[in-house]
């Protein structure tokens, strides 16, 4: 229910309103002065403040101040016997939504309070969007190369400072530009995202800065640019070092003057933009080789990131599997899975040269695959197939004697076999040059899972 309180210190006033307000099936609280309201709102949820201009004690003017300042998700509407152009000017000015003048007109106060909660509907979706945001580039680990980049971005989203980002293939460079965006003063507009290696040489120009009709072949409209559609927000240039030194000469003015033309135009367009680059190069190997220049790799290397690559922070690998298990468990509307101890030593294992991307991709495949809930080693081998991982031991263990360390030799390397022969019995036994009984027995006596998947 929307919760109204109405300060005013002509008693039929409050009561008539709270009459309205009621019949409109709105809760309402009403005070006599200003101190009397503020302890309200101390004490209640209030949406709506309908706020008489002329007090005792304490102006209205002065309750807007405080309430602005201490409870600024409160809407105010300002009602007032003596209105003026410039009193009301005034109210909108130090924060109220709108100004109503006595004697009040029910239609006009229910159509004034019926904008207002369209507005602060709009504001809580909006607020209800960002957390959304937020929590969809949240970044999962807890690693100490993670934990630095989170302090860096904290410490340095509310900047404009210019941030480079580097580091493998799919460590997460997009994901660390999204939320220094999502932090910043800027998080309300543009974040442009541009992955220069993806865009030909003859139309990066183009695609940054815009172009005008007929400013080149196929040039059939004016097309407005990366650089312009980011502007008071934050453009993204991914794989930086894929521009061609031509482009970076251009680049380089933009950083220097936040100005530029379109192709084919001679009018300066003044753009305010935050500029974060990213590349999986090593830039100062490029500068040397001619490749980039050294002038814009230090206006691009303000503040800069690197993030390591997953073999090197494999603590973060536990808690990325689960964050992505119960993704892609509610994407694809199937049971709650897990990973026994042996399933995740066989991640740990692997380098993952495909970083976080390559654990999302093989996250994904195996909750759509596997049937089970609780997913052991067995289940997922055969996924890994061409990186030669075996299940790994819980724990490091001392053999009592031959025989215990020959069976678990035995024991791993006929899985090993099992799975490269799909789990298929007969194939495996001919592969091993064994009678199909004599693996039989062998896979009872040796406690093996033969789990096709």
């Amino acid at each position: 229910m929307i919760n109204f309180l109405i300060i005013d210190d002509e008693k039929n006033i409050r009561k008539t309103l709270t009459g309205v307000l009621e019949d409109e099936g709105y809760a309402v609280i009403t005070a006599s002065d200003g101190p009397a309201g503020l302890k309200v709102l101390d004490t209640n949820r209030i949406d709506i403040v309908l706020l008489d201009i002329w007090l005792p004690d304490m102006g209205g003017m002065d309750v807007l101040k405080e309430i602005r300042n201490g409870y600024p998700a409160v809407l105010v509407i300002m009602i007032s016997g003596h209105g003026t152009v410039n009193l009301a000017v005034d109210a909108i000015k130090n924060g109220a939504f709108d100004f109503i003048e006595k004697p009040l007109s029910i239609d006009r106060l229910l159509l004034v309070i019926n904008k207002a909660l369209k507005m602060r509907k709009l504001e809580q979706e909006n607020y209800s969007l960002k957390n959304k945001m937020k929590k969809n580039y949240t970044m999962i680990g807890e690693s100490p190369a993670l934990i630095k980049i989170k302090g860096i971005i904290q410490n340095t989203a509310a900047t404009n400072g210019r941030v480079l980002i580097t580091g493998e293939n799919g460590t997460g460079k997009e994901m660390i530009a999204k939320n220094i965006h999502i932090m910043s003063d800027r998080s309300g507009k543009p974040f442009i995202e541009v992955n220069c290696a993806a865009i030909p040489e003859n139309l990066i120009e183009s695609e940054l800065f815009g172009h005008e009709k007929g400013s080149f072949t196929g040039a059939i409209n004016t097309r407005v640019g990366k650089f312009e559609l980011a502007n008071q927000g934050t453009i993204f240039l991914d794989e930086i070092a894929d521009m061609s030194l031509q482009t970076q000469a251009k680049v380089l003015r933009v950083l220097q003057e936040m100005e530029f033309e379109r192709v084919g135009s001679i009018k300066t367009i003044l753009v305010d933009v935050r500029v974060i680059t990213a590349t999986n190069k090593k830039l100062k190997n490029e500068i040397r080789n001619g490749n980039f220049r050294e002038d814009l790799y230090y206006r691009l290397n303000v503040i800069p990131i690197h993030i390591p690559p997953l073999r090197e922070r494999k603590e973060d690998i536990p808690p990325l599997i689960d964050y992505f298990t119960d993704y892609f468990c509610v994407l694809n509307n199937k049971k709650e899975k897990s990973f026994t101890k042996r399933a995740l030593s066989i991640f740990l294992k692997n380098d993952w040269p495909g970083n976080i991307r390559e654990l999302r991709n093989m996250i994904e495949r195996i909750v759509i695959m596997v049937p089970d809930s609780l997913i052991d080693a067995e289940h997922i081998l055969s996924f890994f197939t061409d990186k030669k991982i075996s299940p790994a031991k819980e724990d490091k263990k001392e053999y009592q004697n031959l025989k215990e360390a020959r069976d678990d030799f035995e024991r791993e390397y006929i899985h090993k076999k099992l799975i490269e022969n799909s789990m298929n019995v007969s194939k495996t036994a001919l592969s091993l040059g064994i009678e199909r009984s004599n693996l039989h027995r062998k896979i009872n006596n040796l406690k093996i899972r033969v789990v096709k998947t």
